[in-house]
């Protein structure tokens, strides 16, 4: 067997570490570092983190984020909102006997056209008719659309994550049954305007 000649390279030693921060509309918070021998191999990579390292405020612990890293700027790493979802544990805590859960998942645009799909869920007090669930959808759907067509991406994702969006559809759902629980559990990004 021939051996191979030469010390192979170190790759660790070329590497570069780029600090990656939250999008303005959070904050611009620094979320991590993230090593790289080629800052253009970083585009498109996604960085996760949780609402709380956002906020700082525990009760914001089950939520986790997902940004996709857009563009490089000297030693930082600027990202987009790609998505959000409830925690495993979190969402497994919501769920309770004999109450029921109504889903609804929507696929919408804002106003400077991105793309979304968020899926929402209502947690009753107690078991609800086919029919209460029906109303409770169409009340789900009617509000994620207004939002999002009267909304820029930035403000939309904020009101999405930040619990607006969940206040509204408890405060128009309430009327048709006693709830424990409303929010939209999971979100992705999947249309982003070309920039011209």
């Amino acid at each position: 067997m021939s051996k191979r000649k030469g010390r192979t390279k170190d790759k660790w030693r070329d590497k570069k570490w780029y600090k990656v921060v939250s999008p303005p509309y959070f904050g611009g918070v620094e979320l991590g570092d993230v090593p790289s021998d080629d800052p253009n191999k970083l585009v498109g990579r996604i960085v996760d983190g949780t609402l709380y390292d956002i906020t700082n405020d525990f009760a914001h612990q089950y939520l986790k984020m997902y940004f996709r890293i857009e563009d490089i700027e000297g030693k930082t790493a600027h990202t987009i909102f790609n998505g959000h979802e409830y925690s495993r544990d979190y969402l497994r805590s919501l769920v309770r006997r004999r109450t029921t859960r109504v889903d609804g998942i929507f696929n919408l645009s804002t106003k400077d056209g991105y793309g979304l799909t968020l899926a929402v869920s209502v947690f009753t007090l107690s078991r609800i008719k086919t029919s209460q669930e029906h109303e409770i959808r169409t009340i789900m759907q009617k509000i994620v659309k207004d939002k999002a067509t009267a909304l820029t991406f930035d403000q939309f994702v904020q009101e999405l994550v930040l619990g607006k969006i969940a206040s509204d559809i408890y405060n128009d759902t309430k009327k048709i049954s006693p709830l424990r629980h409303v929010g939209v559990r999971k979100s992705k990004l999947t249309l982003q305007p070309v920039a011209a």
